[in-house]
């Protein structure tokens, strides 16, 4: 009598699968607050400072592609081990960094390594966790993400308390080394699924996002715009805090309130997308974005700013994944990685001109002109989104493949998902 298989439980994968995530999101959660202030006692000015702190950015955009190649020829558990190596390298010269070219070249190597790191961790939760529950993986992964980045300051100002500014690298060194040994000693769960992919011809970047642009260019452009949305939320909200007078300590305390909101979603909006469809996170997310970001100018006092920032937060909080999900759902079975290189290329860019818009507009018009555009242009692409994610979602297979609604046949979209 042949034994039933036991059901998948994401607790079985718990270890290999967040273990490395919670430790790299602790380190970059202890460095991202001084990165600004190391450029600054090394001899930058403010402006050289920004920009080397934008520099982190920069390198999550350069390696998005590279990242789709170099995980499609290594594989997912090489390419984790390679970013964890790297990022450790990379904060270990930020530590020893004798001036600010040095520092940003160490800032943009941790870019690099981010972007290797996200993408090999997408891409290795897609192969092995079932249709049904991936929603739910991807959410908790985005999930221990912001956990780790949320307590990382506190380790990191720990070890500045008792040593010096310099101390905030350590912790990050230790925490991407533990990351690389905790890769290194667990099992590669996706071994099998590389030994069967590798009579398959290998494909290029090009060749996988060309044959794909109908879905990067639809899907992708809405997740461009959940990005841009994410974004501009971050650097609208400690600029209304300055623009009504907040001191710098109650601007941290309303971004520490918001955050703590925003960690408690991350698994309830897997389930919600499991259970019911993609599109009932991925709408409500933008519109609750936008709707934040445009009740900015109504505040004036730190109550007022804390209620729309707990509601910024519950927007972003329920999208927790969403980016990643939709991405793995799109993605070709026999060219993951590549494909994923192009998402993450459209999801960073979004993170990037979000707080460039802001930064554009407030150039020719008031900060609050800033917070109505960028809230209406997020509640516009809720259309977009509402218009293909269904498309694209797992869930409704057969409605792609047979009677849509109305009455009317549908066809599988180019570039849907696999």
């Amino acid at each position: 009598m042949p034994v039933a298989e036991e059901p998948f439980r994401l607790s079985r994968i718990a270890v290999p699968a967040f273990g490395p995530t919670v430790l790299a999101s602790l380190g970059h959660g202890a460095v991202l607050p001084v990165l600004a202030l190391s450029a600054r006692e090394l001899g930058a000015s403010v402006g050289v400072a920004a920009l080397t702190v934008a520099l982190l950015g920069v390198g999550q955009l350069a390696g998005a592609l590279p990242s789709g190649a170099l995980a499609a020829r290594i594989g997912e558990r090489r390419a984790l081990l390679v970013a964890a190596a790297v990022e450790a390298a990379a904060m270990a010269a930020a530590l020893s960094a004798q001036s600010v070219w040095m520092l940003g070249a160490a800032v943009f190597a941790m870019g690099l390594s981010g972007a290797l790191f996200g993408l090999a961790r997408q891409a290795y939760l897609t192969e092995i966790v079932p249709i049904g529950m991936r929603a739910r993986a991807l959410s908790t992964l985005g999930g221990v993400h912001r956990i780790g980045l949320f307590v990382g300051p506190f380790a990191g100002a720990a070890a500045v308390a008792a040593w010096d500014i310099r101390a905030a690298y350590a912790v990050a060194v230790v925490t991407s080394a533990a990351a690389f040994a905790l890769v290194l000693a667990l099992p590669d769960l996706t071994a099998h699924h590389e030994r069967a992919r590798r009579g398959l011809q290998r494909r290029t970047v090009w060749s996988v996002l060309i044959e794909h642009r109908r879905a990067l260019l639809t899907l992708g452009t809405g997740v461009l715009a959940i990005a841009a949305a994410r974004g501009a939320r971050v650097s609208l909200v400690p600029l209304w805090a300055d623009h009504i007078g907040l001191t710098a300590t109650q601007t941290s305390l309303v971004f520490g309130i918001a955050g703590a909101l925003d960690m408690l979603l991350f698994y309830p909006a897997g389930a919600v997308m499991d259970r019911f469809g993609r599109v009932w996170i991925a709408v409500p997310t933008v519109v609750v974005l936008g709707a934040g970001m445009m009740a900015l100018p109504l505040t004036g006092s730190m109550a007022g700013l804390t209620a729309v920032a707990l509601l910024l937060a519950l927007g972003n909080g329920i999208g927790s994944g969403i980016v990643m999900t939709l991405g793995a759902d799109a993605a070709p079975s026999d060219a993951r990685p590549q494909f994923l290189g192009g998402w993450r290329l459209f999801a960073d860019f979004g993170l990037s001109a979000g707080p460039l818009l802001v930064s554009a507009i407030t150039v020719v018009a008031p900060l609050a002109a800033a917070c109505i555009a960028l809230g209406a242009l997020s509640l516009a692409s809720g259309g977009w989104l509402a218009r293909w994610v269904p498309r694209h979602d797992p869930r409704r297979t057969p409605a792609l493949t047979g009677e849509g609604p109305g009455g009317r046949a549908q066809r599988r979209e180019e570039g849907g998902f696999a």
